[in-house]
């Protein structure tokens, strides 16, 4: 698989560590169940995916790739903001 970094160009997915799903949103509150749900219960969808991956081997950008779960395509990468 290869990951389209903003700053190094397209490179090897071994240059990247993969740090989960960039759409889930740490809860406001301090309230155990609604922490145990955030930590706990995910959905693991297949089709396309919004996934934070850390470029370890170059830059060390942060970078939110657009992935397809069932045919690893990549649509695109853009800076974690």
């Amino acid at each position: 698989m290869r990951i389209p970094c903003p700053y190094c160009g397209e490179r090897d997915a071994r240059e990247f560590s993969y740090l989960g799903d960039a759409n889930v949103v740490r809860p406001a509150t301090d309230d155990a169940a609604a922490f145990h749900e955030y930590v706990n219960l995910r959905d693991n969808k297949a089709g396309a995916h919004r996934e934070f991956w850390y470029h370890a081997s170059g830059c060390r950008s942060w970078l939110v790739v657009t992935r397809d779960t069932r045919t690893h395509r990549i649509d695109g990468a853009e800076l974690a903001r």
